[in-house]
């Protein structure tokens, strides 16, 4: 199967490369990976090293939004199915900069589309986010059929992109399907979220700036755990149907809590934890319902959070050169204009 994946430099899509040629046999020729990545600040050719010489990869530079080198690409290259994983997703750059999501979200998804349909491909997969579910409350957990109550640029714009890639089954019959995760953590993930961030930050003894109470609830869901569902998503996966990602149960904790087991890991004061004041609209909790896919495809959560933890803690601890050229520069300007004041306050 050849198969397009967007935003293939980013954190989730550079581990799901690595992960198919790694544990899903694409070395062998069942599999042939082409990325296409902008290569904006999140997008990192590094996160993709050591794949260059592989016969059945090949990485392009180009966007989503670019109909041309799209529609050549699928005629070139022949695919099968396409994985888009492009995106802005950062809900504090959202706030500050909302066109930035419509452009590349919604108006990048419609270009895929049209290109998909074009070259007849067979399967379409939406990576999207159970943000666009909203806030959800003390209990319960959100299903396929939840309302959607996006509260942010950067879910409303998924909310978009999703309904696009549904309206390309019901209307033109497209083989198309979405699927929306909880919060992901693993290696390569940019410093902007909160794992890496606070991992880093106190690596180099520099304070964490915790949002509010701290009591904000995550699912928390590996991205090898993720990246498993993608593909059972892909080749098994019913035309037209959405499906939840998320992580077990215990994997649901408080901001406050992850930062105190990151802090423990590292052996690092709990001083340095700075409260600072909530991000705008900041939802309250996020929990899926993964019953759907455990049903249909038999996928369900293999990473423990404490094991997926210390193993991600321990990998920022072996790469260091990797993030400390990542902040600097652009990243530097967004840290000082989103928690500047926040931290001086």
């Amino acid at each position: 199967m050849k198969i397009l994946v967007t935003g293939g430099a980013g954190f989730i899509g550079s581990n799901f490369v690595r992960w198919v040629f790694e544990r899903d046999g694409a070395s062998l020729g069942s599999h042939r990976i082409v990325v296409l990545d902008a290569l904006t600040y999140a997008g990192n050719l590094a996160n993709l090293d050591g794949l260059e010489g592989n016969y059945d990869y090949r990485f392009v530079r180009g966007d989503i939004r670019d109909a041309d080198l799209v529609s050549k690409l699928f005629k070139d290259e022949k695919i099968d199915a396409v994985i888009n994983f492009a995106a802005e997703s950062h809900v504090d750059r959202s706030i500050l900069d909302p066109l930035a999501f419509v452009r590349t979200n919604i108006e990048g998804t419609q270009v895929l589309l049209n290109a998909a349909r074009e070259a007849e491909v067979e399967r379409y997969l939406q990576i999207s986010t159970d943000e666009v579910y909203g806030s959800l409350g003390p209990t319960g957990r959100f299903t396929e059929s939840s309302p959607l109550k996006p509260s942010s640029a950067y879910s409303a714009s998924k909310t978009g992109a999703d309904l696009l890639a549904l309206a390309g089954y019901h209307t033109h019959g497209m083989h198309t399907m979405v699927s929306r995760c909880s919060n992901n953590y693993g290696p390569f993930q940019f410093p902007e979220k909160l794992i890496p961030l606070f991992i880093t930050n106190a690596m180099a003894d520099k304070p964490l700036p915790l949002y509010g109470d701290g009591k904000n609830v995550r699912s928390w869901l590996h991205v090898d755990d993720h990246s498993r569902a993608i593909m059972l998503i892909l080749q098994k996966g019913r035309a037209g149907e959405v499906y939840n990602i998320g992580g077990a149960p215990e994997s649901e904790k408080e901001n406050v809590d992850v930062t105190h087991a990151i802090l423990h890991q590292l052996g690092k004061p709990e001083t340095l934890i700075k409260p600072v004041e909530d991000r705008l609209g900041h939802d309250r909790r996020y929990a899926v319902d993964y019953s759907k896919i455990k049903a249909e495809l038999g996928w369900e959560p293999q990473v423990a959070f404490e094991d997926g933890l210390e193993s991600t803690v321990r990998w920022y601890q072996q790469n260091e050169s990797w993030w400390q050229q990542i902040k600097s520069g652009e990243y530097e300007t967004f840290y000082e204009a989103y928690y500047g004041d926040r931290l001086r306050a």
